[in-house]
């Protein structure tokens, strides 16, 4: 019988981090032996819950905040993206922009069954495609990719109810004590913040596995 794991992923569509440590993650588990079934739920989180609906230009958020050069921060984010295999350049996605919509078509196709895959479609137009992600149009064509109706698409993500829900789960993730992403759930009891190292990816399902009766 074979064993089965579920891991909760916490992360913003806009986090760049997140797209490195969803790397690290799927690379973990592609290495599991083939016997472990692994359900992963992606669940969301608002980076900034306040970016206004035409988005802001992260170079200067980080200036702003930081005081420092953003390429200075982008490289080191770049430099560890490349150790996962992801060509990342943030210089060419100037802007940040709000995630509801895009949250809520992760969260709705889950009982799809393309869930984890829908969100990474949706982060990778964002950064390796530098796509408008606040555009209905380019979440619709990868939610069709993805098992959705596009009238459907079209309609949950501007939906009052449904973008609600999805801010309520957003602020319930921060009432927990999630205060950054992305943040890992292993078999609902080993919790990971950050995106660590490929190896301590490895150790954690490790470590989940062998609490699993098979």
């Amino acid at each position: 019988m074979p064993k089965k794991l579920k891991i909760d992923v916490f992360t913003d569509v806009v986090c760049p981090w997140c797209i490195v440590g969803g790397a690290r993650l799927d690379q973990a588990v592609a290495a599991l032996p083939k016997d472990i079934e692994v359900d992963i739920e992606n669940h969301p989180f608002y980076l900034d819950p306040n970016v206004p609906p035409e988005g802001v230009v992260v170079a200067d958020v980080l200036r702003e905040k930081y005081g420092r050069d953003p390429r200075e921060m982008w490289a080191r984010v770049e430099s560890e993206a490349k150790k996962a295999g992801v060509d990342l350049d943030l210089s060419r996605q100037p802007r940040m922009f709000p995630t509801a919509k895009a949250h809520t078509l992760t969260r709705l196709a889950r009982p799809l069954g393309t869930q984890h895959a829908l969100a990474n479609a949706i982060a990778d137009a964002y950064f390796l495609e530098h796509r408008q992600i606040n555009d209905d149009a380019v979440l619709v064509d990868i939610a069709v990719a993805h098992g959705f109706d596009r009238a459907e698409a079209q309609r949950v993500i501007n939906d009052p109810q449904e973008l609600a829900i999805t801010e309520q789960l957003a602020r319930d993730a921060a009432r927990q004590g999630i205060n950054g992403v992305p943040f890992f759930v292993f078999g609902e009891k080993y919790a990971m913040s950050g995106a660590q190292p490929q190896e301590v990816f490895g150790m954690a399902l490790e470590k989940t596995l062998s609490e699993i009766a098979g």
